[in-house]
């Protein structure tokens, strides 16, 4: 009878402390432990970095950070920390933050519209791990040009403004290998065989694409514009776009962040490769980072005969198109009229 007694004495104390140990891990792991009043918090772990690190970075973020500490050593997160971007819900318990910091999220990075090279890795180091400078090595790197048939001033053909998916700690040259691999789908056969109709390389179409989009914000005006351009090559006739001339005055001066609406006469003798006034053919490189509607106007031109045109003060935002220089100079009269009677200077 003892014997028994004992016995169920202790089972029944086994057993209370085994609730006590369920109840505390349950405590522990299972009941909510954030400290953010946000539905959603984006934590960032560096490349590298130890639980200490984390512990640093998590610490504000939640409630009881021995609960945090305790289910992150149980679980052997304390020797495994992961780097990248992970996502923690308002209400997350200890056990599921320690899961989340295991699922890294990735990123959706943008780009469009920048003019240099400097200007896009700053952009893109604003989104993800890499610096700007370890971005600006990969992308300038003498192998990586020269893999890519691309040199400094060309570069920035490479870039095909999209959306484009990274996990946040991805390293700069696997940034760099992955837009070049976007860049080489983009260029499929049936662009390629476009291109070359018109004898031009696909970095060639990317630098007269740049030039029609900053002459143009109108997209249905595009493919006039690349088609006067393409008359103006073919009859071995500069360029003259305005565009050219000033990125040839930012470039000079160092200074890509200044506005420049008007053009005068004095800047058309500006010395530079860019300067489309003095030079015949395409600049040496794009002048900004054409889209692909930029790009597939001069894959698809229209075929014309115009070789000059200029903003039309009668529907703004569009252009007066011309096929021979007394009608320019008429459509370029009543562009100055205009632009005077605004009080444009710069």
């Amino acid at each position: 009878m003892n014997v028994k007694k004992v016995f169920s004495t202790i089972v029944v104390a086994g057993a209370l402390i085994a609730t006590s140990i369920c109840v505390y891990v349950y405590f522990k792991a299972f009941t909510p432990n954030t400290n953010f009043s946000q539905n959603e918090v984006f934590v960032y772990i560096p490349t590298n970095s130890t639980f200490e690190d984390v512990k640093r970075i998590v610490e504000p973020l939640v409630l009881d950070f021995s609960k945090f500490d305790f289910v992150a050593t149980s679980r052997n997160y304390d020797t495994s920390v992961k780097s990248g971007k992970f996502l923690l819900k308002k209400g997350m318990t200890s056990f599921d933050i320690v899961r989340s910091l295991r699922l890294d999220v990735p990123v959706k990075v943008a780009f469009n519209n920048q003019e240099t090279l400097a200007k896009l890795v700053q952009r893109l180091a604003t989104q993800l791990e890499p610096d700007s400078l370890a971005l600006d090595v990969a992308f300038t790197n003498t192998p990586f040009l020269e893999e890519n048939n691309f040199t400094e001033e060309t570069i920035l053909a490479l870039f095909i403004p999209n959306t484009y998916e990274f996990y946040w700690d991805t390293p700069a040259d696997k940034i760099a290998s992955k837009l070049a691999k976007e860049y080489k789908k983009f260029w499929n056969q049936e662009r390629l065989d476009k291109a070359k109709a018109k004898n031009l390389t696909p970095t060639e179409v990317s630098i007269l694409a740049s030039i029609v989009q900053k002459e143009t914000a109108k997209v249905d005006e595009r493919p006039a514009v690349a088609g006067v351009y393409l008359n103006r090559l073919q009859q071995e006739m500069p360029l003259q776009a305005d565009p050219t001339v000033i990125y040839a005055i930012k470039k000079n001066s160092g200074d890509f962040d200044q506005e420049i609406k008007r053009v005068f006469f004095n800047d058309l003798r500006i010395n530079s490769p860019y300067n489309t006034y003095i030079n015949k053919g395409l600049p040496p490189g794009p002048i900004a980072m054409p889209d692909v509607s930029s790009i597939d106007a001069v894959l698809n031109a229209e075929n014309h005969d115009y070789i000059y045109f200029c903003a039309n003060p009668e529907k703004p935002g569009y252009h007066a198109f011309a096929s021979n220089y007394a009608m320019h100079q008429e459509n370029a009269k009543r562009y100055s009229a205009w632009v005077n009677k605004l009080g444009i200077n710069r």
